[in-house]
């Protein structure tokens, strides 16, 4: 499957606010961000991000050093219209994030829908060697994926759904599970969706 063609198709097809995950307001991994205690000027990369307001509000909150890493430019380019010159305070990354390599190291690494649609055990094992490459010693990440109950399939994708003994299986070395705190999503059709945000801490075994 070509990724960023399906991901472009997406966005064209359904506009930034109409796309199953769009939240106007990402309320829950805001709270897991200041709960992770992450300095402001740690670096904050969000995976996937694409139009995600994440961005946005964390600008507003006074973080500096972020990123939003996205395979698909159509979304990138939303998000840096809707930010308009705060943009230019932003690192842009298109890319696949099974195969980004940062240019430096971020405290935290925030990703909300990435990682359950790696089917293939290969990419999973390259994105883990990504979120090693990129995490900060110390560092904290947040991965939100379809729970258990949650849906097998989305956005015309296969889709892997997890609880915390199999994604840290995934994930392998080097982090060490905070909490999980798990949320009912509306997608802007109504449609429910179960999912499991995970968080975690980084250490020493995780070193790259």
């Amino acid at each position: 499957m070509n990724r960023q063609g399906h991901w472009n198709q997406a966005y064209r097809t359904n506009g930034a606010q109409e796309v199953s995950w769009y939240q106007r307001r990402p309320d829950l991994s805001l709270t897991l961000i200041a709960a992770s205690g992450v300095a402001k000027d740690a670096g904050i990369i969000d995976a996937g991000g694409g139009a995600s307001t994440l961005v946005d509000f964390l600008l507003d909150e006074g973080y500096t050093r972020l990123a939003v890493l996205d395979v698909s430019p159509i979304a990138l380019a939303h998000a840096r219209s809707r930010l308009g010159a705060r943009a230019e305070t932003v690192q842009w990354f298109e890319a696949d994030v099974t195969s980004f390599v940062p240019p430096h190291r971020f405290g935290l690494w925030h990703d909300r829908a990435v990682f359950h649609f790696l089917t293939d055990k290969a990419d999973r094992e390259k994105y883990a060697d990504a979120l090693r490459r990129t995490l900060a010693p110390g560092g904290q990440a947040i991965i939100a994926t379809f729970a258990m109950d949650g849906p097998c399939k989305c956005s015309g994708l296969r889709t892997v759904r997890y609880d915390a003994p199999s994604i840290l299986a995934e994930l392998g070395p080097g982090l060490r599970l905070v909490g999980q705190v798990d949320e009912t999503h509306l997608t802007p059709g109504g449609s429910e969706q179960e999912f499991s945000y995970f968080r975690f801490s980084r250490t020493a075994a995780g070193a790259v």
